[in-house]
């Protein structure tokens, strides 16, 4: 639909099982890809989306941890997109009547769904992760993949040297062709005649026949099978045709400079917290404005959002904000704030620098800042939150180091 070419016979396998531990609370009753981000949208909606665009629909969603949002929301908004031979579905162990176990590593989670790679007649497996922000045209990895006559091509982000110790970094040659894999170096490689590393993004294209041949076998040595700790060492020691794709020469339509390369992992709260507040900057780096490249998810039957009252000290105000479809801002200032679908800010109150999912209603006489609630709270009239971390911590609520404060459903009660 909007690639720039064609993506050949693909299917795709995204990789949705991850606990996010480190996002708790957010992460107590959903998976990390079934989190809000930017209002609107879940984390995986962004990997669902480039898959999509590309023209590779027909995917396969493996979910694994409280995945029961995960699959609804695939089910409900995904599941019903596509057309003819086309589909996206969730399956997970949890639905699973043949093999009830948990997956034990990356490539064993393909492993023990390789029966849909088997059954189907795809000359190439895109294996993504469903836990990122980033847009791309995966056609391009595939063209790519294609033109090496690779058997497997691994999507690389280039990242300064000093910072490449935090990441699985490869050794390539002159032609991008992958020599080594080394597991957060101490001393990282270098690209060739580039001050720059190679880091793995996690996500992979294999040829349909090296891809069950290498997981036959993994399986074997492996009970843990992982692609980082496992495929990709082995198809190197057998000198398989492994190549490292260049994550910045990928390039989307209407896509602006400083978009070129934007990629997060929102895998703590910090993290997660200023990738969301970059996007109502005037400038974001990832501009969701973009209607050439939509980020898609289920938009719902909601009115549009409002604003109430125009009086001296009652007045809404929306300013420098992301207001999502059925928020009322009833007498009360927000500033610099995600506002989710459906929320309610009373008289008389402020919420700055803040991120509010769904359904959130703020009472009458409240100050919320630098705080994410979770969806359906209600926070009670004349609530403070932000403005003493020590009382936030009495409540109940976690305060991370930078003083960023997470109120969760079971908090509020």
């Amino acid at each position: 639909m909007y690639a720039m070419s064609n993506v050949g016979n693909t299917i795709a396998m995204v990789l949705a099982g991850g606990k996010g531990e480190r996002l708790s609370p957010l992460t107590i009753r959903r998976a990390k890809p079934s989190v809000m981000f930017g209002g609107k949208y879940k984390i995986i909606d962004f990997v669902l989306s480039n898959l999509f665009n590309s023209g590779i629909k027909k995917v396969y969603i493996l979910t694994q941890y409280r995945a029961y949002s995960l699959n609804k929301h695939i089910r409900e908004s995904w599941g019903k997109w596509t057309g003819l031979g086309e589909f996206f579905v969730a399956i997970s162990p949890e639905t699973s009547s043949e093999n009830e176990d948990w997956f034990k590593g990356t490539a064993d989670a393909i492993l023990q769904y390789l029966r849909f790679v088997e059954s189907s007649d795809a000359d190439y497996v895109a294996i993504f992760g469903g836990d990122h922000i980033y847009k791309m045209d995966v056609s391009q990895m595939i063209d790519y993949h294609r033109r090496n006559r690779a058997d497997l091509t691994v999507a690389a982000l280039e990242v300064p040297v000093q910072e490449a110790s935090r990441f699985g970094v490869f050794s390539v040659d002159d032609d991008y062709k992958i020599t080594a894999f080394t597991e957060k170096p101490k001393n990282p490689e270098s690209i060739p005649g580039r001050d720059t590393c190679f880091a793995s993004m996690g996500n992979y294209i294999f040829s349909t026949k090296k891809l069950i041949e290498v997981l036959q076998e993994g399986k074997k040595r492996y009970e843990d099978l992982d692609f980082g700790k496992h495929v990709i060492p082995m198809m190197l020691e057998n000198r398989d045709k492994v190549f490292a794709y260049n994550f910045n020469d990928n390039i989307i339509p209407g896509m602006k400079a400083e978009e070129k390369g934007y990629w997060k992992d929102v895998g703590t709260i910090e993290s997660y917290y200023e990738a969301n507040m970059d996007l109502i900057h005037v400038s974001p780096q990832l501009n969701l404005y973009n209607y050439k490249w939509p980020i898609l998810t289920n938009q719902g039957n909601l009115p549009p959002a409002k604003t109430v009252f125009d009086e001296d000290g009652r007045r809404g105000m929306n300013i420098d904000s992301y207001v999502c479809a059925g928020c009322i801002t009833s007498g009360a200032t927000v500033r610099r704030t995600i506002l989710g679908p459906r929320c309610k800010v009373n008289s008389y109150s402020e919420v700055e620098d803040s991120i509010l999912f769904e359904n959130v209603t703020v009472g009458r006489h409240v100050k919320i800042r630098r705080t994410i609630i979770d969806k359906n709270v209600v926070i009670p009239d004349g609530t403070e939150i932000g403005y003493d971390h020590d009382q936030d911590r009495a409540k109940g609520y976690r305060v991370t180091e930078s003083g960023i404060v997470v109120v969760s459903m079971a908090e509020a009660k």
